[in-house]
């Protein structure tokens, strides 16, 4: 038998707070994480409003001269990391060699770039920015590894908005084959001028709040922010007296290869991955308990997405809560996914399922039991939870509380 994977730390830096505890309070809370951007000039934008990280502050877990050496969105992956590790109560590894790091983006560090093309326009041809050499996409997961000193397989994941959710099943199969027997997985993005001038050319993004699911929804809003979560192999975290969040059950992937940005019209790639993940779960669709969309804010995405989940639910969904935390953070890109499996864990432990803020006028096209402005308690056992990307590459991961324990 497989070996099977539980959730043992977690670390989260959001537009809405840093730290699990700040994150979830504010979550439940429904408040909102979308203010005017600072990071760089929106003059030239008809769409001002994003979601920043206000209160990190890198030096606080990297000596100042690495600190400087690598750019936002590793620096926001480092310091999500080593929240997990500390969550997980690990001081240090018994064996380097079988820890792993497997980290998805979408941008990488991209900001790199940005800051030396703004040197050089500004007459400063030769100043080079220290970060330049940690531009290339290994070294978001190698300055992860080098910071946690974890010497497993370390890969870096660009598989785009879906890319935290990829990076948890590519840990999860690292330990269910025993090549790894922890795997720090997740997603991270720092906020990019090139990214938020995509999806301005798109017309994707919404002038000032996100409104996933609601009939008036006009977009989504560029975010950023960092996701870590530990996995484990359940024999070594009982071993060691670890405290288990969860079980991750599952996952399942998919690319309806559509279009290069558009979801397939009928949600056929989401109800793909979806019933993979059921599969792969060993677990029914009566025994979901909560659904986290992916829930962009887009007229299309809502809509493929609830075409997918329609599909493959039929009446049953009408039974099962659902929310996008994106209506609070905004699309932390390949960050959402390992954010929202965060938000996941904290509903399994918690008991509690987190809103839709700005949810208003149901669109009768769309899925309806949507979890509306205030959070709940619930029963919450097992959780489905959703990633699209442009390409049509999807990924769904299913969490579950952990059971049968010996």
């Amino acid at each position: 038998m497989a070996n099977r994977v539980v959730v043992t730390g977690l670390g989260v830096i959001s537009p809405i707070g840093t730290g699990v505890r700040n994150f979830w309070d504010k979550l439940c809370q429904g408040q909102s994480g979308i203010e005017e951007i600072t990071a760089f000039d929106v003059n030239e934008f008809t769409v001002t409003r994003g979601g920043e990280i206000k209160d990190f502050n890198p030096v606080e877990f990297l000596a100042n001269t690495h600190a400087n050496k690598i750019a936002r969105t590793s620096q926001l992956a480092v310091a999500a990391a080593q929240m997990a590790k500390d969550d997980a109560k690990l001081t240090s590894f018994t064996d380097k060699a079988r820890v792993g790091v497997c980290i998805g983006t979408t941008m990488g560090n991209q900001s790199v770039l940005e800051d030396d093309h703004d040197s050089r326009i500004n007459n400063n041809p030769n100043t080079v920015p220290p970060s330049i050499f940690a531009h290339p996409g290994s070294y978001l997961s190698a300055s992860v590894s080098k910071h946690l000193e974890a010497e497993g397989p370390s890969m870096t994941i660009p598989t785009a908005c879906a890319a935290g959710n990829y990076a948890i099943g590519q840990g999860s199969e690292w330990i269910q084959s025993g090549a790894a027997d922890m795997v720090f997985v997740g997603g991270s993005d720092g906020i990019s001028r090139s990214c938020f001038a995509l999806f301005h050319r798109l017309g994707a993004m919404a002038p000032d709040i996100c409104q996933p699911f609601d009939k008036n929804r006009k977009g989504m809003i560029v975010s950023e922010g960092a996701g870590v979560l530990v996995l484990e192999n359940l024999d070594t975290a009982l071993k060691r007296g670890a405290h288990i969040y969860a079980e991750l059950l599952g996952y399942g992937l998919a690319c309806d290869a559509h279009h290069p940005t558009a979801p397939h019209p009928e949600g056929l790639g989401a109800h793909i991955a979806m019933n993979n993940a059921l599969k792969d779960a060993k677990v029914e669709k009566e025994q979901i308990s909560y659904i986290s969309a992916h829930g962009t804010g887009t007229h299309a995405n809502d809509l493929t997405e609830s075409k997918g989940l329609q599909s493959l639910f039929g009446s049953l969904l009408d039974q099962i809560p659902t929310s996008s935390i994106k209506s609070m953070l905004g699309h932390t890109m390949g960050a959402a996914s390992a954010i929202e499996a965060v938000s996941c864990v904290l509903s399994i432990k918690h008991q509690i399922l987190p809103p839709t803020i700005n949810y208003s006028t149901p669109d009768p096209e769309c899925i309806t039991n949507v979890i509306p402005n205030k959070s709940i308690d619930r029963s919450v056992h097992t959780v489905l939870s959703n990633s699209f990307a442009f390409g049509g590459n999807i990924c769904s991961i299913l969490l579950g509380e952990i059971a049968n324990v010996e």
